[in-house]
């Protein structure tokens, strides 16, 4: 099967996310601790008002 150049630039880029979300989430994982997907859940769900 053969891919064409965008087809490959878009996989390469969701790669790059997911490495970059793994590393992310080390570090809130590093600072929230055991919170941490509760405050993933809530700010997905309703956000934190007044905290950007």
């Amino acid at each position: 099967m053969k891919y064409d150049s965008k087809e490959i630039r878009l996989a390469e880029k969701i790669i790059q996310l997911d490495i970059l979300r793994d590393q992310l989430l080390e570090e809130l994982m590093e600072l929230a601790g055991t919170r941490t997907h509760e405050l993933l859940r809530t700010v997905q769900n309703d956000g934190i008002k007044g905290v950007s």
